[in-house]
């Protein structure tokens, strides 16, 4: 069935192209043969337009109204609608005056035809035209059809953007189709011709290497399609089986017309056919090597496409997502790979020739495994750079192996490489390896000789001097000056040598591999002599100052050095003339010496690209080494650190350079160089040969271990932390390995990113709810840790004091410990490891020496985590009173350098606007004590009796506290108000007793401690509600009233004493409180003495008063032995004065 298919399939199109050979043979007649070119012209075109020969009169009308709407109607369409009645005004009207604009009407006229039938009416109107007006009218058609499929100038095209420059291309191919069209038949038909008796196939073949050689977008390739699906038979002889078409293969071979095929048979003889044996071979050959390079292109492309597939797959792995630009960056390479395959295929087709094999992901070495270690199995797998190669790193093999192919851009016509490249002359590499040879014996002769001699070298055994100076011209490295300005998109260079300006002005900026392939293709397609003269002499004068740019100039002669041989030898050549002056000037060292860095950094390059012969190198190095002194030192060091570890490890030069190592190195202990060129030889030596070093055993960690890892280090973020909290609660708990692993990974803040330590608090708040235990593990290893800091002060785990301080404020802030400890740990900042915990100035102590600021930056750490939390309650007065001393502590060591002054001032004003700070150490001196003076009141006064768990519940529940921080606020600044200003005396870190005597707790303290006492007991807690009533009621007097009204009401009692009865002793005074409106009354009542109540109150005020009398006796006996400890102190100091 399907062979019977083939076979009418085959016939239809044997048919069809039998039938278009007749035609165009006719008409080529018709166009060729003067002889009938009168009366069968006439014959000829009535028959077109259905006339009988012989009935058409010959004169022809001159009226401008019919010429003017003929040429209206070429310029609109040649298609096949208006045919006939075009071919019959071109034989009625005269149309010599109207040549020219015909001419280009007709170019006009072409674009608008789209199928076979349109082309092949354009061309009988253009016949028409030509059998008239052979002489005037062909060559202007020529001329204007030349210019129509013209390559478009790049120059301009680069101006666009490169949306801009896609839509101009497209509608450039679609305007030039047409026009391909009707050439390819005019070329047939005998309109175009190469010469007397000649077809038109070498011009059109021509135009068509023309139009693809300047075009490395490919962007003209429809273009080629168009050609050979029309006209590949008459062109380029291919003819092949309707099956072959369909699955291309090595057995589908192109078959020549003059062959005979099964299926598809020959047509005519050769000396029918329209275009000539060799010119279809020749444009054979050159279609087939534009499908191979379209072959490599699509290859390069679908690397490129799965690479950049590899990297989103990557980024996904890496990040949960893929961004915006990387996903539109990806869809357009997609497109445009998608597009260069469909053209692909279609050549493949109409030349049946194979698609080239594309490499799927599988046989890449690179594609992504997880979870997987051993990549043996693969057989196509990179090369895997082991430690101590000749590249450092893997990005620096890419830079100096991978370099591009100008085969794979440029089209080989534009290379010059169509012939094939001869052999090397076996007696040149001959001789060469003869000369490596005694190069290597001179070597180990001179090794041997200085092993036995030890004798030092000269510098006047340099073999430099035996070259006569006066035959050396002098080379004077300067600046390249462009010799036109940089040109506007609107004034683009046209010619090739403003196009070679204009890419000579860019290189500078192409700082990046990508830039300067590019620059390579670019001057690939501008290659003359002149051209590449200019590009050596610009790459030789390289800025003094602008080394970054020598490898990737290295980079580009290395590219264009495989096919422009003659760009590397002449860099070389001066190179090396360069290099040789140099060691004549070896006595100028400072005004050379960037001139010296250029040269041997260049050379250096070139070297690791392959470009400068090995012997070359080798036989500067050995100059430089038989002058061993000067500035040859620095030569040789620049040597070795840029090509020194490429020449050790590249097997053609190994032993030759290890060689010369190893001299140098034995020159290096016979002689004496300064500090400055030791340390340049010895970094040079280890950069070159580093020294063998054992593999990092990687720690091997379980797959849970590895997994609880991957959710905090990797995981964990803010939109992830309840999942995480999810997982880590799925784990087996009851686990030794994974309770152990999770402690290690939440004590160790410092390998969390800093921004993360917050969210670690918070999952270790979240983990306090089902594993109590955990979370206080977690807060006790905190606190070891920042022990251990205190108490051990290495450098190295400065950066872990740091994290531990500020996940320690984070875990405060998520109410996993309390504020004392946060105050405790401040303290003790401040006052670990000083003798009595008192810091002194200039005290040199081991733990804190006065030039160590670090304990300063830990305090700024936690201060910035959570010190806005203290802004209330009795929380604010104890930070008040640590800034107080934290200023004496700052004063205490040197003056702060910038960086731990700007810290400080910033963490002050984010905890305390508008504090001021201390000036001198004898400020913060008297303001320490005026604190301590405050808080030994305090203490006596009974104001601190009670604990933090007020002011953290005023701190959790907002809104609450907000009244008694008022509160608070009035009774402190009253405090402040009533008490009495300190004598003058000599200023002392410590109160001294003697102020205390007189002392003690006023009747305001009094009534703040009741009522603290009193709102404890009874509105804390739901335990409050058991109280007892007359407890209680007991407490009322001390505890509701306000301090103005019991004022008032003492008063009052006292005026009222004489008089009133309720002075009697067995009547006992109470007070009840009313309130009318926002006024309070009160309300003298008499109680019998005996009652219940009163005898309760009267117990309650007793215990008061005992417990009150205690506590004062305490605080007294702690300051007497304050005291006598201080004068112990400064008896010893005395004592150890006059021992001194």
């Amino acid at each position: 069935m399907d062979s019977t298919a083939n076979g009418a399939q085959s016939t239809v199109k044997y048919e069809d192209e039998s039938a278009r050979l007749l035609k165009r043979t006719a008409l080529r007649d018709a166009n060729l043969n003067p002889a009938i070119r009168g009366q069968r012209l006439v014959n000829y075109s009535a028959i077109l337009i259905g006339f009988e020969p012989g009935s058409l009169d010959t004169s022809k009308d001159s009226s401008l109204k019919r010429h003017t709407a003929l040429i209206k109607r070429i310029r609109q369409s040649l298609a096949s609608e208006g045919r006939d009645q075009i071919l019959k005004e071109i034989d009625f009207l005269s149309l010599e005056k109207y040549i020219d604009e015909i001419a280009g009407a007709v170019v006009e006229g072409i674009s608008r035809c789209k199928t076979e039938r349109d082309i092949w009416a354009a061309v009988e109107v253009i016949s028409s035209l030509h059998q008239r007006f052979a002489a005037t009218f062909t060559p202007a058609l020529l001329s204007t059809l030349s210019s129509a499929i013209s390559a478009p100038n790049r120059a301009a095209l680069n101006a666009l953007t490169p949306e801009q420059r896609e839509r101009e291309e497209n509608s450039r191919v679609i305007r030039q189709r047409p026009v391909v069209r009707v050439c390819s038949e005019l070329a047939l038909v005998g309109i175009i011709k190469d010469g007397p008796g000649k077809s038109g196939g070498e011009w059109m073949m021509k135009a068509l290497k023309e139009l693809l050689s300047n075009d490395p977008g490919l962007s003209s390739l429809p273009l080629l399609t168009t050609f050979l699906k029309s006209y590949s038979r008459p062109y380029l002889g291919i003819t092949g089986s309707a099956s072959s078409k369909q699955a291309p293969s090595e057995s589908s071979i192109p078959v020549a017309s003059g062959e005979v095929d099964e299926t598809y048979p020959s047509l005519t003889y050769e000396s029918h056919e329209l275009v000539e044996q060799d010119i279809r071979d020749r444009f054979r050959r050159m279609v087939e090597g534009y499908y191979d390079s379209v072959c490599k292109k699509l290859i390069i492309e679908h690397k490129r496409l799965q690479e950049q597939d590899k990297r989103n797959h990557e980024a996904y792995i890496r990040s949960g997502e893929i961004f915006e630009d990387r996903q539109q960056a990806y869809e357009k390479m997609t497109k445009g790979y998608e597009k260069l395959f469909s053209s692909c295929q279609a050549l493949s087709e109409q030349l049946y020739l194979p698609l080239p094999s594309l490499p799927t992901i599988s046989q890449k070495s690179d594609s992504i495994l997880i979870g997987s270690n051993n990549l043996n199995h693969l057989e196509d797998t990179d090369e895997i750079i082991p430690t101590g190669g000749k590249w450092e790193d893997e990005e620096e093999r890419r830079f100096f192996e991978d370099v591009q192919d100008l085969k794979d851009f440029v089209p080989s016509s534009v290379l010059g490489i169509d012939v094939p490249e001869q052999e090397e002359n076996k007696e040149t590499e001959k001789q060469r390896l003869d000369r490596e040879k005694e190069e290597v014996r001179k070597l180990e002769e001179e090794l041997h000789k200085l092993e036995q001699n030890a004798v030092e070298p000269t510098p006047n055994d340099s073999p430099i001097d035996s070259i006569d100076e006066d035959d050396v011209s002098t080379p004077t490295p300067g600046t390249p000056k462009a010799s036109t300005p940089p040109l506007s998109p609107h004034m683009a260079p046209q010619g090739p040598s403003q196009l070679l300006t204009a890419l000579l002005l860019r290189l500078p900026d192409a700082t990046n591999r990508a830039l300067m392939d590019q620059a390579a293709i670019d001057f690939a397609f501008l290659n003359s002599k002149a051209a590449r003269k200019r590009l050596v002499k610009f790459l030789a004068q390289v800025p003094k100052n602008r080394t970054d740019l020598l490898p990737h100039y290295s980079r580009l002669v290395a590219t264009l050095n495989k096919y422009m041989p003659d760009v590397g030898t002449e860099l070389i050549a001066i190179l090396d003339e360069e290099f040789r002056y140099l060691q004549r000037k070896k006595n100028v060292v400072k005004e050379l010496a960037e001139v010296r860095l250029k040269n041997i950094t260049y050379l250096s390059n070139l070297t690791k690209f392959h470009v400068v012969p090995s012997h070359l190198i080798l036989h500067i190095f050995k100059v430089c080494l038989d002058d061993f002194s000067g500035v040859n030192v620095e030569n040789i060091a620049l040597l070795l650190e840029g090509c020194g570890r490429f020449l050790l490890r590249t097997e053609e030069t190994s032993q030759r350079f290890g060689t010369m190592l190893e001299l140098m190195r034995r020159k290096q202990s016979l002689q004496h160089f300064d500090q400055r060129q030791l340390l340049l030889l010895e970094n040079a030596y280890y950069q070159c040969n580093p020294p063998e070093r054992a593999p990092k055993q990687e720690k091997r960690r379980s797959h849970m271990e590895l997994f609880i890892r991957h959710l905090v280090y990797d995981v964990l973020s803010k939109k992830t932390i309840d999942k995480v909290l999810k997982l880590i609660r799925k784990l087996d708990w009851d686990n030794t390995e994974v309770r152990s692993t999770l402690h290690k990974v939440f004590t160790k803040p410092w390998k969390f990113t800093y921004s993360n330590v917050s969210l670690m608090a918070m999952l270790t708040n979240d983990l306090q709810r089902y594993r109590p235990a955990f979370a206080i593990a977690v807060v006790d290893q905190v606190l070891e840790d920042v022990r251990r800091g205190l108490e051990q002060n290495v450098y190295s785990t400065n950066q872990r004091r740091l994290a531990i301080m500020k996940y320690l404020g984070e875990l405060y802030i998520y109410r996993l410990l309390s504020s004392g400890i946060i105050f405790d740990t401040l303290w003790s900042l401040v006052m670990f490891g000083h003798p009595d915990g008192r810091p002194m100035p200039k005290q040199l102590v081991t733990l804190d020496m006065p030039d160590d600021f670090f304990r300063i930056r830990l305090v700024c750490v936690l201060l910035d985590t959570c010190g806005m939390c203290f802004d209330r309650g009795t929380q604010k007065r104890k930070l008040d009173n640590f800034l107080v001393f934290f200023q004496y502590y700052i004063h205490c060591k040197d003056p702060l350098p910038l960086d731990v002054d700007f810290m400080v001032s910033d963490s002050l004003e984010a905890v305390r606007p508008k504090l001021q700070f201390a000036k001198t150490i004898e400020e913060a001196a008297v303001a320490v004590d005026e604190m301590f003076n405050v808080a030994y009141q305090n203490i006596s006064a009974g104001d601190d009796s009670g604990d933090d768990s007020e002011d953290e519940g005023e701190r959790l529940n907002g809104d609450e506290g907000e009244g008694e921080e008022e509160d608070d606020a009035v009774d402190h600044t009253s405090q402040v108000d009533e008490r009495a200003p300190s004598p003058d005396q000599e200023v002392v870190l410590s109160a001294s007793n003697s102020l205390q005597d007189n002392l003690g707790p006023s009747e305001e303290a009094e009534a703040e401690f009741a009522k603290e006492l009193a709102k404890m007991v009874t509105d804390t807690s739901g335990d409050s509600r058991k109280v007892d009533k007359k407890t209680a009621l007991a407490l009322w007097d001390s505890s509701v009233l306000p301090p103005p009204v019991r004022k008032k009401k003492i008063e009052d009692g006292d005026e009222e004493s004489e008089t009133s009865e309720l002075n009697r002793p067995d009547i006992m005074a109470f007070t009840v409180l009313t309130k009318r409106g926002n006024k309070q009354h009160t309300r003298q009542i008499a109680v019998p003495a005996e009652s219940a109540l009163a005898v309760h109150t009267r117990s309650a005020q007793l215990q008061d008063r005992v417990e009150q009398q205690h506590l004062k006796r305490l605080v007294l006996d702690y300051e007497q032995r304050e005291e006598a400890e201080e004068l112990k102190g400064r008896y010893i100091d005395l004592q150890s004065e006059l021992l001194d």
